[in-house]
């Protein structure tokens, strides 16, 4: 039973009170709690020793990428984070200053985006290291985008580049709350993701979410340099395309709106992010399925994003 399928059974039926205005299923929860205007982001997400990092890896990289994935996660549903609880579950035998130096990288980046790290728990883990993140975050009643939404005719964006995070952006990668909030604000964003397991595979919960389909243009994919040079690797055989594609952990952006929009969109994108790609790679269609369109012709996207599990 792969990591969605395991989800899928577990939430089937879960106890819910009235102030929960979004359950399983999204980037993360959402609760109404008496606020006039807003409403409370809820999300959980953790690193793992071999799987999201090696020993190798420098702990400041290390803590980042710990609060820096929830923190996406609040990006793609138009928040801001305002809170956190750190768990750090730890090896017998552990190094403290390992640990210290990790806190320092989930310090400064918490300093960034003014968010209060308000205590945790502290436990044994004989497989290795294990850091888990909690968050609370604020969303605009009105602004807070959901996976679901997507219409048919959508433009379909994303930012950066993608593929190949293995060669370093995983551990470093800045999460989009700037940009986020400036698209929130000036734009009617109709369903929007944070790509954590792949393009092709965050899209789909797009897609399922808001039942409809989609078509991606493969020359209008940004391609990573990483994934362009990746060494070849039997493990992770294809094309840079199929590394876009599937690769997982690029966290960025993927939204989508009105086709209307569009232009304006990328028009105002230039001049408020210059030094941030942004492009349109597609659109929402009421066929099902998600399908790519090459010099070959249209057909079926094979690719899937990163599953545990699998």
């Amino acid at each position: 039973m792969n990591e969605f399928d395991l989800i899928g059974k577990l939430t089937a039926s879960l106890p819910q009170n009235p102030a929960t205005v979004l359950g399983p299923g999204d980037d993360c929860a959402v609760l109404d709690l008496g606020l006039a205007d807003r409403w409370v982001l809820f999300k959980t997400d953790a690193v793992v020793d071999g799987v999201h990092f090696t020993r190798q890896s420098p702990p400041e990289k290390v803590g980042h990428k710990a609060l820096a994935r929830c923190l996406s996660d609040v990006a793609a549903m138009g928040g801001q984070p305002v809170s956190a609880l750190v768990t750090l579950g730890l090896p017998a035998g552990y190094d403290p200053d390992w640990v210290f130096r990790a806190y320092s990288g989930m310090k400064a980046l918490a300093e960034r985006y003014q968010v209060s790290l308000v205590g945790g728990e502290t436990t044994t883990n004989p497989g290795g290291v294990l850091i888990s993140i909690a968050l609370l975050g604020l969303a605009a009643k009105t602004r807070c985008i959901r996976r679901a939404g997507a219409r048919v005719g959508d433009a379909v964006f994303v930012t950066g580049e993608l593929g190949g995070s293995l060669q370093g952006k995983h551990l470093d990668f800045e999460p989009r709350l700037t940009e986020a909030a400036w698209l929130v604000e000036h734009f009617d964003l109709h369903a929007m993701i944070d790509i954590s397991d792949g393009l092709a595979g965050d899209l789909r919960h797009i897609l399922k979410a808001s039942g409809c389909g989609a078509e991606l243009l493969a020359s209008a994919i940004p391609i990573s340099p990483a994934a362009r040079l990746r060494p070849p690797d039997p493990a992770r055989p294809g094309s840079p395309l199929t590394a876009a594609l599937s690769d997982g952990e690029d966290f960025e952006l993927l939204f989508t709106v009105a086709s209307r929009d569009a232009v304006p969109l990328l028009d105002a994108w230039k001049a408020r992010f210059p030094d941030v790609r942004l492009g349109c790679i597609g659109r929402i269609q009421a066929e099902p399925g998600l399908h790519l369109r090459t010099g070959q012709g249209r057909q079926p996207v094979t690719e899937h994003g990163y599953t545990h599990h699998a």
